[in-house]
């Protein structure tokens, strides 16, 4: 149960799609080099932040220290997500300044705390040179990580308080936006390897590569009737309707592209006359349908929670969004916001994305 006592549900689905979503093992795609590949850690060029940058109120220097804490966890080959962590805990200590002062907070033992640097380290942590160093900083805040057993699983604020000890584990809560701006920002500047992602803009071009993923396992979708809507796209024989939206075949590929597995439950409701829900004032209803997608799972695992695949779906979402891009389940998860995204209440068995709401497009390049 969920704060608020929400209880989650479980959807019932066929062993055959059970077994699918474990077994899906393939991406999307043939060509590697046209791959996105969000979830892959790589480095950011921090000579690139223009010196009058400002990315959620943070400045050059900031944005700086930034750049050195994701690009140690490069070093380490841990995971985009451990990026963004870093990134978190880091504001909500420091700020991102690498101070060489404390908040004057007082240890259980009663004695006044050393901190300092970005991490507000202790002594303990190391010499005042290496707590003092971003990168070195950042490399302790990460071995410290992944000595957290199952933190790729647990909610962002709670894996970095098992790290850092705050006294209130949502802490980190609040700094989620903006770890998750600073780093798409950054991301996009380029380095060995970034978030961005590409995909055509061409509906039944992706429509093609999302039938290619259906054949091969790692696009599960739960109803044929839904799975009908995609191959009538890749065909050319979808009818007025019947259709989806560019923007939600292409969100669904670069979900594809960042998970091993994918599954999707609804798409166009108004082609299958479903009024469950919010009836016809759906944005998988009205217009004709077809805006809207729900995500039943993500490498295997229900996102009826607030794990890291469905933390990560919604950074992927955030990186590509238009202002007014939806989300729903806003209740079951615990207050974490996404530049670009507005969220309301659902039910907690799944996650809605739509865009029916914005004109804009994708921010995804061909």
């Amino acid at each position: 149960m969920k704060a608020g006592g929400i209880v989650l549900a479980v959807i019932a689905l066929p062993m055959a799609l059970i077994l699918g979503l474990v077994l899906a093992i393939t991406s999307l795609g043939s060509d590697p080099a046209n791959a996105c590949t969000p979830s892959a850690a790589g480095t950011v060029n921090a000579a690139a932040i223009s010196a009058d940058a400002n990315v959620s109120g943070f400045g050059r220097e900031q944005l700086a220290n930034a750049a050195a804490i994701i690009n140690a966890a490069a070093a380490m080959k841990l995971p985009a997500a451990a990026q963004t962590l870093g990134v978190q805990a880091a504001i909500g200590e420091s700020s991102l300044n690498n101070t060489s002062e404390g908040d004057g907070a007082i240890n259980p033992d009663g004695t006044v705390a050393d901190s300092m640097g970005l991490f507000q380290q202790q002594h303990w942590w190391g010499t005042v040179a290496e707590r003092m160093d971003p990168p070195t900083a950042a490399r302790l805040f990460y071995q410290a990580l992944v000595g957290v057993a199952g933190w790729e699983q647990m909610e962002p604020s709670i894996a970095i308080n098992a790290v850092q000890g705050n006294s209130d584990p949502y802490h980190y809560v609040k700094s989620r936006p903006g770890a998750v701006a600073v780093t798409d920002y950054l991301a996009k500047l380029g380095g060995s390897a970034g978030s961005a992602c590409s995909v055509s803009g061409d509906a039944r071009q992706v429509a093609q590569q999302l039938q290619t993923a259906m054949d091969n396992g790692s696009l599960i979708l739960a109803e044929d009737r839904y799975a009908e809507q995609i191959t009538n796209m890749a065909n050319g024989t979808a009818v007025d309707g019947c259709t989806i939206d560019v923007r939600v075949l292409q969100f669904i590929a670069l979900a594809v592209q960042k998970f091993d597995s994918v599954g999707v439950s609804d798409l166009n409701r108004h082609c299958t006359g479903s009024l469950e829900g919010a009836g016809t004032g759906s944005a998988h209803y009205f217009k004709g349908g077809g805006y809207a997608v729900d995500f039943f799972s993500i490498n295997g695992g229900d996102l009826g929670n607030d794990g890291e695949n469905n933390l990560a779906l919604l950074d992927l979402l955030s990186s590509v969004a238009p202002d007014g891009t939806r989300a729903g389940q806003i209740y079951c998860r615990n207050g974490e916001q996404w530049p670009h995204i507005t969220q309301f209440d659902d039910t907690c068995n799944h996650q809605h994305v739509d865009f029916g709401y914005t004109d804009g497009p994708l921010n995804v390049t061909n």
